[in-house]
């Protein structure tokens, strides 16, 4: 099902503007968290913290749904298809696992956001979900990073289906030839 140029492009324009926007959006997540961690201000670590869960729910998990649904549309739309190359294929899965990461993550930061909307937190409080925090967002960069390169390098490589797929469509077809019932 090939999508016409205009819908196509349109899609292309969503797809890139929600990665890039989950890249940023990470981005500010590395950003919150690490002043969450080393903070010396209470009000700042504590508005960091209140501020991640608002990015998380808000914009983060928003953003990789986004992304996640119109690079199927893309793919499934496009000659590129889901399942015929391998950087499409780990793209796609690169999606799915850090959306799902993700949702899990938040129940981190919703933790950490509860206890700082509650007190003040010390330097010694929640101190290994706070390094997770920064750890997991660190991750996520570079992850996303990753996407962002294959999405622009393409490297070469089909799938199996994609193999099969390409040979099929180049393979001559050979007449069929129907017996005349009367002849038999």
């Amino acid at each position: 099902m090939a999508m016409n140029p205009r819908l196509r492009k349109l899609n292309l324009t969503a797809h890139v503007t929600s990665s890039v926007g989950w890249l940023g959006a990470v981005v500010v997540f590395v950003v919150l968290a690490a002043v969450g961690l080393a903070g010396q201000d209470p009000q700042r670590v504590r508005g960091a913290y209140l501020a991640m869960e608002l990015t998380g729910w808000f914009a983060l998990v928003p953003l990789s749904l986004a992304s996640l649904f119109t690079g199927l549309v893309q793919a499934l739309g496009t000659t590129w298809g889901l399942f015929r190359y391998y950087w499409v294929v780990i793209k796609l899965l690169i999606n799915v696992v850090a959306t799902a990461l993700l949702l899990v993550h938040m129940q981190v930061v919703g933790h950490v956001a509860d206890a700082a909307a509650r007190a003040t937190l010390s330097s010694d409080d929640l101190v290994g979900m706070r390094i997770q925090l920064l750890a997991d967002a660190a991750a996520a960069l570079l992850v996303l990073l990753v996407a962002v390169t294959l999405s622009v390098y393409k490297p070469k490589g089909l799938t199996r289906y994609g193999w099969r797929r390409q040979h099929q469509s180049r393979a001559p077809q050979r007449p069929v030839v129907q017996e005349d019932p009367a002849a038999v």
